[in-house]
């Protein structure tokens, strides 16, 4: 199965992207540096107008003809008051980078506000001190102090609601990690337990890795035994891969050369792999100590994750799944009538599938058909189409009239815009999977499973035909190794004349 040319394209720019020698990328802020300080730049802003207009009410009514009106009052001009706070918001900015609130590192809350008020009092005295320097003294002291005030308030209250929203994802299971741990010993339980009481902060203990078959840290003093042993050192990112694991951490000595291995296999697959300080003498050298929660660790590898973009892509998925169901909700319930008079049976098909690191979803379409189509599949085996795991039958007797004519034009699917509002799949994504497909595939399919799944994706769009389960493998395992943006519309674009053209069966 060849790779579409666009798609090819997008494969060699980012290669060459990453082989360009002295490249810099690393350094460079990420978008998700660049929305937060634009976010705390309009913050500052926000803050001083807040300041100069309670500022200038109160002169308006402290108004004194004898010494000018109010303007005495309020101090700078507008247009100069302007300029100042623009100043100040560059220093905000500037020392919220210098102090490390850019960072996705996990860090507690308590750290955050602690960094932000130290960021925000640094900023507002040099503020200060710059009005000093250039003598801006008619600047009134009372819009200064009320900006700095307004600008700590009001981004500490936006760092914890966003902290909350977070926490509640994570709490619900939604974009958590997981995590293996190398070593059943004191330290590996310790940070299991840690871990464990951070469920807030999206962590999932997947199991410990032992250092070899036979036995691990059970034949140390105060070791504890029958631990959740999940594999040994040697299968250890085959394991991983497997349980849709984020984080590898080291928590016991191992031979240097064996860390090495399974930090190269794991760069490979895309997992992070950490290590307690302290245990790997000079493995880690002039690496940054990173907390989890009060837990330090050192980062080996980390896959440069594009949170931004994502952040995006859901924004975008949001938007237009709010947008078309409810542009679109007449013709659904016309949909839905049809459906219901067609024949007997409930109006939408819920199943389980497999969404993003494994996890199930109920994923709703219009019923298209004859209510016990599942039972019917067994005893159709024989007349499966497709290769592998895939199942489709030409002129299915299942379907019912009605049925046909939506999934000829792909209507039947239209109800997946509540899966799409709801976070379980993606305007554009591989298709999700049955538990049962899943169960058979090899280790390497299950990479598909790293993204959410899609109304629509590129197999769809470029071999929805084809019975071929590797190329419906491999196109979908491209898509996620190459996934951008611009390639999301490119799909969604050719979708359009998808179903225009009534392709789907």
């Amino acid at each position: 199965m060849t790779t579409p040319d666009y798609l090819q394209q997008l494969v060699i720019s980012n290669r060459k992207s990453v082989a360009m020698p002295g490249a810099t990328g690393g350094t460079s802020p990420t978008m998700r540096a660049i929305i937060w300080a634009g976010l705390d730049y309009l913050t500052a802003m926000v803050a001083g107008l807040i300041a100069f207009r309670i500022r200038l009410s109160v002169a308006t009514n402290e108004y004194d003809p004898l010494n000018g009106g109010a303007a005495h009052l309020v101090g700078l001009s507008h247009m100069m008051t302007v300029m100042y706070l623009l100043l100040f918001g560059f220093y905000l900015v500037f020392f919220s980078r210098v102090y490390g609130l850019y960072r996705i590192d996990q860090k507690s809350g308590l750290h955050e506000q602690r960094m932000t008020l130290q960021a925000t009092l640094t900023a507002g005295l040099l503020f200060c001190g710059t009005l000093y320097v250039f003598r801006g003294y008619a600047l009134s002291r009372a819009i200064v102090t009320l900006t700095v005030l307004f600008t700590l308030i009001l981004q500490m209250i936006r760092r914890v609601v966003w902290r909350k929203l977070q926490e509640r994802r994570y709490l619900e299971g939604l974009e958590t990690r997981n995590v293996l741990i190398v070593g059943d010993g004191r330290v590996g339980h310790a940070l299991r337990n840690h871990l464990e009481a951070l469920r807030h902060m999206g962590f999932r203990f997947k199991g410990f890795i032992a250092l070899s078959r036979t036995k691990d840290e059970a034949g140390q003093a105060g070791a504890v035994i029958n631990s959740d042993v999940v594999g040994d050192i040697e299968n250890c990112v085959a394991i991983a891969r497997s349980m849709f694991v984020d984080e590898i951490y080291f928590s016991t000595p191992a031979d240097k050369r064996i860390v090495v291995a399974v930090v190269e296999e794991a760069r490979a697959l895309g997992i992070d792999v950490r290590v307690v300080p302290d245990l790997y003498d000079g493995l880690a050298w002039n690496a940054r100590v990173e907390y989890v929660g009060q837990f330090p660790t050192i980062p080996l590898h980390r896959r440069e994750f594009p949170k931004s973009a994502f952040l995006v892509k859901r924004s975008l998925d949001v938007a237009v799944s709010g947008v078309g169901l409810l542009l679109m909700s007449p013709f659904l319930v016309v949909i839905a009538l049809l459906v219901k008079m067609g024949s007997k049976g409930p109006v939408f098909y819920r199943a389980q599938r497999v969404g993003r690191k494994g996890r199930t979803f109920n994923c709703y379409k219009f019923r298209t058909m004859v209510v016990n189509a599942d039972k019917l599949r067994e005893d159709m085996a024989h007349l499966n189409e497709r290769e592998g795991v895939l199942f489709k039958i030409s002129n299915d007797p299942r379907v019912t009239k009605i049925g046909a004519r939506l999934r000829k034009y792909s209507l039947d699917e239209l109800p997946q815009l509540f899966n799409v509002l709801k976070g379980d799949m993606s305007l554009v994504g591989p298709r999700p999977p049955m538990a049962k497909e899943v169960e058979q595939y090899d280790l390497a399919h299950l990479r598909r499973l790293d993204v959410l799944p899609g109304m629509t994706g590129l197999w769809q769009v470029e071999a929805r035909q084809d019975p071929s389960f590797d190329s419906y493998i491999s196109l979908d395992t491209a898509y996620v190794e190459n996934w951008n943006l611009l390639l999301d519309l490119r799909i969604l674009a050719r979708t359009v004349g998808v179903v225009v053209h009534g392709t789907g069966s």
